[in-house]
């Protein structure tokens, strides 16, 4: 764990390596349900085995293909999308009554850390209008999702850095089809797992408490 910040800006970062889902996410429900208006933000950044996730809204058909993979259904918002090994996934458990900005100006910091991180790969990515994330030449390399409680976030954002991305054929990702997926590998970007999270958790505090 490390530590940013002093007082309300105060973040926790934790690494937590490869962990299953559905615990995860029960955590992150735990810690928002206990958290107090004195309680420190916290990053949590890992990676997942293997799993789609079904936001609220997501609707069956955006799975177009059987596979052995399990699909989780869970309370973000948002479409269908894949989480597996050599994918960076950051939780952002931010109260967003102390940072004084909506749910809206979240995801835009949040994508700016992104595109920051990319920028210092030499990679030139970008929003896409209507379609939360990070596009690389129209490609997603990073998807977006988020749940408030009581003014507190938790779920957050999946950044594509060394993957098998082969399951992602299997779904509309986050309900867009024939959406292109790509990944740092892709673009030349070497960066390991590990490093790759640093970055983006740098990049993420940097964005989120400017």
């Amino acid at each position: 764990m490390q530590r940013a910040g002093g007082g309300h800006s105060e973040l926790c970062v934790r690494y937590l390596g490869r962990v299953e889902y559905e615990p995860t996410w029960r955590a992150m429900q735990d810690f928002t349900a206990r958290r107090t208006g004195d309680t420190p933000d916290e990053l949590w950044l890992l990676e997942h085995p293997p799993v789609y996730t079904q936001g609220q809204a997501g609707r069956a058909e955006h799975l177009i293909a059987a596979t052995d993979i399990p699909v989780v259904p869970i309370d973000r918002g948002g479409q269908i999308t894949y989480h597996g090994p050599g994918q960076v996934v950051a939780y952002v458990l931010v109260d967003l009554r102390r940072r004084g900005y909506g749910i809206r100006e979240l995801v835009t910091r949040m994508e700016q850390a992104v595109i920051d991180l990319l920028a210092e790969q030499g990679v030139v990515a970008a929003r896409l209008d209507g379609a939360p994330g990070v596009y690389v030449e129209g490609a997603k390399i990073a998807a977006l999702g988020l749940r408030v409680r009581h003014g507190c976030t938790y779920h957050g954002l999946s950044f594509n850095v060394d993957m098998d991305l082969d399951p992602f054929a299997a779904i509309n990702p986050c309900g867009y089809a024939g959406m292109r997926v790509t990944q740092c590998r892709e673009l030349g970007v070497k960066l390991p797992l590990h490093e790759a999270g640093v970055a983006l958790a740098r990049c993420l505090q940097n964005a989120i408490y400017a």
